[in-house]
């Protein structure tokens, strides 16, 4: 049986290094402190994170720094009108072997991969961006019956910009519901934006060290499932769910 000291290194461990990967990618992204620590809550938990914002606010430079820092294998997928779901997903090729016979050779897309960009999905059509739904959900892509299993963590991270924009398709009900955040990224205030300047006239260029790996993440997931909820609170979140459901006595 684990010990409480034990527990308590753990949890001393986990809280080292979310602090740690949180400073290192601060050194990137200006500001945004509160979108940073979404995005890394998401991840730990096993969830998917919606970033909505105009461009230029750094969405995607965040998730590249991501990758650098966890060390995680990355794509990024840039979502338009005329993307299809096997551009995401892959597709079946006809190939020959070398006795010249004709097979089917399944191309895997870039969902293949741990930390995903979808960048600006809400530009695709809801049949493209649908093509996320199992992969999200279940960490599998099914292709012409068969099963292909993601290595994990597997996480989404999608921007969108604001629905008042043209050419934009709004993301259906099944689709928002895959995400575990959707976090609104705000503008930068004036000392931040003076410290963007600055940076992008100097062209310095910042090296980030690899702070985590796909299964160092994985062992900390471990210890989020050892983390106890006191009864009041999950009470209190059951009467939260339960007050979105006009049917119950908990709705307004």
């Amino acid at each position: 049986m684990t010990s409480t000291i034990d527990l308590q290194a753990e949890a001393a461990d986990f809280r080292s290094m979310f602090e740690q990967v949180r400073e290192v990618v601060g050194r990137v992204i200006v500001g945004q402190t509160r979108v940073v620590e979404t995005v890394l809550t998401a991840l730990f938990c096993g969830g998917n994170v919606l970033l909505e914002g105009v461009p230029g606010l750094g969405k995607t430079e965040l998730v590249k720094s991501l990758s650098h820092v966890l060390d995680l294998h990355f794509r990024r997928i840039q979502f338009t009108p005329d993307l299809m779901p096997a551009d995401i997903v892959g597709t079946n090729v006809m190939t020959t072997d070398d006795s010249g016979r004709y097979q089917l050779e399944f191309k895997a897309g870039p969902i293949f991969t741990q930390l995903l960009l979808a960048d600006e999905i809400n530009r695709a059509t809801p049949k493209t961006q649908s093509a996320l739904l199992e992969t999200m959900q279940e960490g599998t892509v099914t292709t012409s019956g068969k099963i292909h299993v993601l290595k994990q963590p597997f996480f989404v991270l999608a921007t969108q910009n604001p629905i008042e924009q043209e050419g934009t398709f709004p993301l259906p009900e099944a689709q928002l519901d895959r995400f575990l955040f959707k976090v609104v990224v705000p503008f930068l205030s004036r000392e931040e934006l003076n410290e963007v300047v600055n940076r992008t006239i100097l062209k310095s260029s910042i090296e980030l060290p690899k702070v985590l790996s796909g299964e160092r993440i994985m062992q900390l997931r471990e210890t989020l499932q050892k983390v106890v909820v006191a009864d009041p609170i999950r009470d209190f979140a059951v009467r939260l769910v339960l007050a979105t459901h006009p049917g119950t006595e908990y709705a307004p």
